[in-house]
């Protein structure tokens, strides 16, 4: 855990050591549900609550409609798609995904989903290397997954996606949230990323020229299961 003195928690960020671990994942070939298949419950509260959030972002948005499927939505940080199947296949006609581990995409490529053309273009790539065409996206739902990127890099990131979204598009980001005692953001050396806190995340979002349109704490997960806490975020470029 990082203390003033410190050099910041993002500079200890390796992303090899990030991939290593990811690839040690295995990967469910069965299901999309992959990572978190064990868990039902999780996945189903996850879910909903992503849902609900996203159906009320899209009324507080000028001219996006709010019925209907959205023409087209990227998942970043995609796994084997858990979140692709469960909840962007359900809003957006058509669904491009993004995901470094190799592996985690060749669910996503074999899928039901891309056989009937839901699942659109694959990347396999960090974020950091993703470059989206402007205007593109109606959605991009980024989730667990900003934390492997280094400030710098999650920054010129947002920044992308701004550019990336169409005249109503919606940019959502959903992440785990530091405890930290003393508001510090938190270094996991096993999976070598960071979980920030909401005053950090706010302040990348502000720099990358995004403003919130709505943010609120995910609810209904066990509280015995003692897990970090999740919020979301929904992004509109600010200009």
């Amino acid at each position: 855990m990082a203390t003033p003195t410190d050099a910041p928690p993002d500079s200890h960020i390796d992303h090899a050591a990030s991939l290593r671990y990811w690839n040690s994942v295995a990967a469910n070939t069965k299901t999309m549900l992959g990572m978190l298949g064990s868990y039902p419950w999780y996945t189903r509260i996850d879910l909903r609550g992503s849902k609900t959030f996203l159906g009320k972002v899209r009324r507080m948005i000028p001219n996006c409609p709010t019925e209907g499927k959205l023409p087209l939505g990227v998942d970043c940080g995609a796994g084997v798609g858990r979140v692709t199947e469960g909840l962007l296949s359900q809003v957006c006609e058509r669904v491009d995904a993004v995901e470094p581990i190799e592996k985690f995409t060749e669910v996503i490529r074999n899928s039901e989903l891309k056989r009937i053309g839901v699942v659109g273009d694959i990347y396999t790539m960090g974020l950091e290397n993703w470059y989206p065409e402007k205007n593109k996206y109606d959605l991009i739902w980024t989730q667990f997954c900003v934390g492997h990127l280094t400030d710098v890099q999650l920054r010129e990131y947002f920044v992308r996606c701004r550019e990336a979204l169409t005249e109503t598009g919606i940019m959502v980001v959903k992440e785990n949230q530091s405890t930290d005692p003393n508001g510090w953001d938190m270094f996991d050396e096993e999976d070598s990323s960071v979980t920030r806190t909401d005053e950090k995340l706010r302040t990348l979002f502000k720099e990358a020229g995004l403003v919130l349109v709505a943010s609120e704490l995910q609810l209904g997960f066990p509280k015995n299961f003692k897990l970090l806490p999740v919020r979301f975020y929904a992004l509109r470029p600010s200009t």
